[in-house]
C-alpha cells in the first residue's frame, strides 16, 4: 500500500489501510486516520492530524506553513475530519499561532487549485471549486458553494448554505441561503440549494419575505432585523439568517443592482 519512492518520516502515524503513491512526502508530525488515499508528489507536513478516509491527489500540499509575515516558526496545527477530498494542487495552511488551528470538518470538496489560507475553518459538506483563494480567519458553514474563482477576503464568513457564484468576490459577509454575485452583491436566495437541502416550502417562503425585508426594503438593518424577528419568530431559518447579521462585525453583502437570481421557492 506504500509505494517505495515515497518518503514517510518514521514519526508519522499512518491508520490502518492508508495507501501512498509514488513521491509523495508525509513529514514527521502528520497523523492519518484508517484509509486514508495520499496521491503522487502529494505533500502532508506540518502538525497535521486528519481522520479517516481522506483522499489527497496529486500535488496537494497540506499543512504547510502559514502565509504570513507574523508567523514565528511554532509548531501550529492544521486539523482535518473525515471524508474529505482534495483534488490536485490543492493547498492548504495551518494556523499562524498555538491558540488557534486550522480546521476543517467532514466530507469536503476541494477541488483543483483551491486555496485554504491560515486558521480558517470550515464546517461540513462545502464545496470549494478549482481556483478558489480563501484567506486566513475565513469560516464557512455547512454546505456552502464556493464557485470557480471566487475571492473570499480575510476574517469573512459564509453561511450555511450560500452560493458563491463564479468569479465573484467578498469582502464581507455572505449571509446564509443566499447567492453572491460580483464583488460583495447578493443575487436573491440560493433556491436550489435550500430545495435539495429538504428545507419546507412554508420555510423558502418565509426566508424569501425576510431576505426582502432585510436587504430590499430600504429600512435600517437593526430594524429590519427586528421586523424580521417579530414575523418569523418560530421560523428557525429565518431566525438563523437574522443572527448571522446581528453577529457580523465586517458587514453583510449588499443586492445587486442587477437583476436578481430569485426564483419562486
Amino acid at each position: 500500500m506504500i509505494h517505495p519512492t515515497a518518503v514517510i518520516h518514521p514519526d508519522a502515524q499512518l491508520g490502518a489501510g492508508c495507501s501512498v503513491g509514488p513521491y509523495a512526502v508525509i513529514d514527521a508530525f502528520v497523523v492519518l486516520g484508517a484509509d486514508c488515499v495520499v496521491g503522487a508528489h502529494a505533500h502532508l507536513t506540518g502538525h497535521t492530524i486528519a481522520g479517516a478516509r481522506n483522499r489527497f491527489h496529486t500535488g496537494c500540499v497540506i499543512g504547510d506553513a502559514p502565509q504570513d509575515f507574523k508567523y514565528s516558526g511554532a509548531p501550529t496545527r492544521l486539523r482535518i475530519g473525515d471524508d474529505n477530498v482534495f483534488r490536485e494542487h490543492v493547498t492548504v495552511n495551518r494556523s499562524t499561532t498555538l491558540d488557534q488551528d486550522t480546521e476543517l470538518g467532514d466530507g469536503n470538496f476541494f477541488m483543483a487549485s483551491c486555496h485554504v489560507g491560515h486558521n480558517s475553518r470550515i464546517g461540513n459538506r462545502n464545496i470549494i471549486a478549482n481556483g478558489a483563494q480563501l484567506a486566513g480567519h475565513v469560516e464557512l458553514a455547512d454546505h456552502a458553494f464556493v464557485s470557480g474563482n471566487c475571492l473570499v477576503h480575510q476574517f469573512c464568513r459564509v453561511g450555511r448554505l450560500a452560493m458563491m457564484q463564479g468569479g465573484s468576490a467578498i469582502s464581507k459577509d455572505l449571509p446564509p441561503f443566499c447567492i453572491a454575485r460580483g464583488d460583495n452583491a447578493l443575487a436573491g436566495l440560493n433556491t436550489v440549494g435550500l430545495r435539495r437541502a429538504g428545507i419546507s416550502s412554508s420555510e423558502r417562503l418565509a426566508l424569501r419575505s425576510a431576505y426582502r425585508e432585510l436587504f430590499r426594503s430600504g429600512r435600517r438593518l437593526v430594524e429590519a432585523v427586528a421586523a424580521v424577528r417579530a414575523e418569523f419568530a418560530v421560523v428557525g431559518v429565518v431566525l438563523e439568517l437574522a443572527d448571522f447579521v446581528v453577529a457580523s462585525k465586517r458587514g453583510v453583502c449588499a443586492v445587486s443592482s442587477r437583476a436578481e437570481a430569485d426564483d419562486e421557492p
